[in-house]
């Protein structure tokens, strides 16, 4: 496996996030504080979300595929994208895990 695809994923883990985490204050400011102008500010960022979401989705697909993980971890980290702040906790799991799994299929360079 690439590195490249663990690093498209990770990007994606905390875009989506960080917009995950935006449009929840948005919602409290729109619902709770009655705030001017969080309706307008959750719509731009719910539709961000949503579009952004997709790719995370086939980012993280494609980097269980090729992790081979089974069904239920492929889920749990699919669904990370959907609970605020939990994108970053399993990011950073699955980085730890995967990034040493990199290291040793990478070839060791070749001294002249």
């Amino acid at each position: 496996m690439k590195k490249s695809v663990l690093t498209r994923y990770r990007v994606m883990a905390y875009v989506t996030g960080v917009l995950l985490v935006l449009l929840t204050l948005g919602m409290i400011g729109k619902y709770l504080l009655d705030l001017n102008g969080a309706a307008d500010f959750t719509r731009v960022v719910s539709i961000a979300h949503g579009w952004l979401y997709v790719l995370y989705l086939v980012f993280a697909f494609d980097l269980g595929s090729k992790a081979k993980w089974p069904v239920g971890k492929q889920v749990w980290v699919l669904l990370a994208g959907t609970v605020p702040t939990a994108a970053f906790f399993v990011e950073r799991k699955i980085s730890h895990e995967l990034e040493s799994r990199i290291a040793e299929d990478s070839p060791a360079p070749v001294k002249a």
